[in-house]
């Protein structure tokens, strides 16, 4: 940034100085205390440092003041020069003036980053780190405005001082201000502080220009100002007489705007319609309309240059009715036309809203700040003397970015492009692990919705965490950020690290045990423990977690521990038939339902909701389906036939909705339970699973039991199918058996 550096012959007087200051002797004395802790650390040797700094801290004091800031704001002004150059740190200051003035100072000091946008304007390159630090610019600008009011401030107290400084620093001074922050401040509403910048910029930079027109202004000012005078008090009897109260005056034209208006509109400045302007200011907008009636009763008025910026405000939230009318002699007159309110909000832009964060005035916090955010973000397209450099800048910090906002109206900052997942991991890894759906601006919204620009993000959760494998595959664009990736990634390298230790222990100690190798499970991990070398691993958790999935065979366990205990192996015993089955059939089928809750389900026509499989119907793709939802779990998938769907759907019809298989369902399949009856026959398992095993489909579990009186044998039997059609032909082959009674569904 540039900062003037000459010095200050004269001293300061502070108590001199602050007299004048219209203040309660308590802030008074807040502020003599930062002053003098100012003067402490420059110390007593260097008096011309000593005077720059108060002389510019005063300066943007009575700049802050003139816009009615709080207290906290002017202790940051008197501290911030000396904390510019590196005299203060932020951990003394909070320990001096408190945690609120030190947060504050650090926000203004984040505003150094708009230097990164200057030197692109002089062709300087930038940098990820100068990208990050103009992010956290914004980040902290709508944190808090009061930071880019101070900044803006501290500008007008250099510039002001800049006709002391060498050619070359004013020009860079000038320069900067006319590129970065009159822009900013007319994009923020602040016209108090946006004219004298303009103003002054424009001077240092076009001397010859402003000189020219100041002369043209000076030229014939004693007749303007009496015409205007004329003018003002006919205009105040006939607002009077028409019971209009208004406050009405001759307003300055500022010599940037007159030189703006001439290249805008290729005029002469003996050609401008408004050298000559006048205001009303009334109470109420109903009489903003009714004193422009009077006024073009009264006057002929042209009608090319009538503007209502009440009806339509400008971007900054700037608003008046502009008119032009011809008066006395027909010379054109500019009126301006506002309320009071109106009149504040073009003066002090958000500085008048600066309370927000206390909860004041009538839109909320979160509101204030996503319409702060949406004028910082059009800021950009006022920077002028761009080039192809802090073009792409602007892109990496703008275009590139999604600033988007949680319920409490805190800034999350993203890449363009992410989802409400991405948004839900960068506030919380856990948050997005229980993530089963999500809210912007109110309205529910599919994972896969790309976020824009100030909008708010709610993300609903459930108690326990259960993300999805599908998260991962960027293809899907369930995630935009490789970080919130690695955080889904590290989340199913630990679940399947411990389904795999559960299942791999389970495994070894059914094989040790039928082995009779006679040893418990202390033994067993003592055992293990003295060779972790030969199965390539750092634990005994490991050698478990190596067997479950599949990485060390159970072979090699067993050679090893008889290799270890000196005893032969023991011929194997045919396996039974329940040992073709899963001995882990609870945690499989709840491994599954996880799974199922990512399924290809469509609800109201939205893809992507957090849905699971309802455990009483088990529905599978090709099945006719509603949706229930439930508190907390997101939305629970019934068969329509389902009898608890169709109690759901009498007791609770407003939680009921629409359901349909979408196009793309699960790779992993979806489980069915499928009752035989048939008579008790040795054997009979074993021709069931055998029919099952030629249909290449995976047996989760089974369960069989004797009907004594019918003398029948039930077996109940879990698969992992790919959908309805894999199902009905499993079904017809067990029909088909020659003692099979009934197969049905379950």
């Amino acid at each position: 940034m540039v900062a003037l550096r000459e010095t200050h012959k004269a001293s300061f007087d502070f108590d001199k100085w602050s007299e004048a200051l219209v203040l309660p002797e308590h802030d008074k004395e807040l502020l003599h205390k930062a002053h003098l802790f100012v003067m402490s650390k420059i110390g007593q040797k260097n008096q011309e440092l000593s005077a720059r700094h108060s002389h510019l801290s005063a300066e943007i004091v009575s700049i802050l003041m003139s816009l009615n800031m709080d207290l906290e704001s002017l202790e940051v002004a008197f501290l911030y020069p000396a904390f510019e150059d590196n005299l203060l740190n932020k951990e003394e200051v909070e320990e001096n003036f408190g945690p609120g003035v030190a947060k504050l100072l650090m926000a203004v000091k984040d505003m150094e980053a708009i230097r990164f946008l200057q030197n692109l304007s002089q062709g300087k390159t930038s940098s990820d780190a100068k990208v990050d630090r103009v992010r956290r610019m914004l980040l902290a600008m709508v944190d808090d405005v009061r930071a880019v009011v101070i900044k803006l401030a501290e500008r007008i107290a250099v510039i002001r001082e800049a006709k002391h400084a060498s050619e070359k620093v004013r020009m860079l001074i000038a320069r900067e201000v006319s590129n970065i922050y009159a822009p900013l401040a007319n994009r923020l509403g602040i016209g108090q502080l946006k004219w004298e910048l303009e103003d002054l910029a424009f001077r240092f930079l076009h001397p010859q220009t402003y000189m020219q027109i100041a002369k043209d202004l000076g030229e014939r000012r004693v007749v303007r100002e009496q015409y205007i005078a004329n003018f003002v008090a006919e205009l105040k009897a006939l607002l009077e007489k028409e019971g209009i109260k208004a406050e009405v005056y001759g307003r300055p034209k500022h010599i940037y705007s007159i030189w703006r208006k001439m290249q805008k509109k290729h005029l002469e400045f003996s050609e401008l319609y408004d050298i000559r302007a006048v205001r009303v200011v009334v109470e109420t907008m109903p009489e903003c309309y009714a004193a422009l009636g009077v006024i073009h009763t009264k006057w002929q008025h042209l009608a090319k240059e009538f503007d209502d910026y009440i009806a339509n405000p400008k971007p900054n939230g700037y608003q008046s009715i502009h008119t032009v009318v011809y008066g006395a002699g027909g010379k054109a007159i500019e009126v301006q036309i506002r309320t009071q309110a109106m009149h504040q909000m073009a003066e002090l832009g958000v500085a008048a809203h600066w309370k927000y964060k206390e909860g004041a005035g009538q839109v909320s916090g979160a509101e204030q700040r996503i319409n702060f955010l949406r004028k910082l973000l059009a800021w950009r397209d006022d920077m002028v003397e761009s080039g192809a450099l802090l073009e792409e800048f602007r892109k990496q910090v703008f275009e590139d970015r999604v600033y988007v906002f949680t319920p409490q109206g805190e800034v999350i900052d993203l890449p363009t492009g992410s989802t409400p997942l991405d948004f839900a991991y960068h506030v919380h890894t856990m948050v997005g692990h229980r993530c089963i759906g999500a809210k912007v601006n109110g309205r529910i919204v599919p994972y896969t919705y790309k976020l824009k620009t100030g909008e708010q993000v709610e993300i609903i959760t459930q108690k326990e965490p259960n993300p999805s494998r599908d998260w991962i595959n960027a293809d899907n664009g369930f995630l935009k950020t490789a970080k919130a990736r690695s955080k889904v990634q590290a989340w199913f390298r630990k679940v399947d690290y411990e389904r795999n230790f559960v299942e791999g222990s389970e495994t070894v100690e059914k094989e040790v045990a039928r082995h009779r190798l006679g040893i418990n499970k202390d033994q067993l991990a003592s055992l293990l423990k003295e060779k972790l070398s030969r199965f390539n691993v750092k634990t005994v958790d490991d050698v478990f977690a190596g067997v479950g999935a599949g990485d060390i065979s159970i072979n090699q366990v067993i050679s090893y521990l008889q290799e270890r205990l000196g005893k032969n192996e023991v011929q194997e015993k045919e396996p039974d038939i329940k040992s073709l089955v899963s001995s882990n059939t609870k945690n499989t089928q709840q491994l599954l339902q996880k799974r199922h809750s990512k399924s290809g389900i469509v609800v109201d026509g939205v893809g992507n909701m957090m849905t699971h499989i309802a455990k009483c119907c088990q529905p599978i793709p090709g099945d006719k389906i509603i949706g229930f939802i439930t508190q907390g779990r997101g939305i629970s998938i019934h068969r329509q036939d389902c009898p608890q769907a169709k109690n759901l759907m009498k007791t609770n019809p407003e939680r009921v909705v629409n359901a349909q298989w979408g196009s793309a369902t699960s790779q992993d399949g979806y489980t069915a339970t499928l009752r035989v009856t048939a008579p008790d026959y040795p054997g009979l398992l074993r021709d069931v699973t055998t029919v099952i095993a030629n249909e290449k489909l995976n047996v989760l579990g089974v369960r069989s039991r004797i009907d004594r009186m019918k003398d029948l044998s039930i077996i109940d039997v879990d698969l992992m199918l790919a959908g309805a059609s894999s199902l009905s032909r499993v079904v017809e082959k067990l029909k088909a058996m020659p003692k099979v009674k009934s197969v049905k569904r379950l």
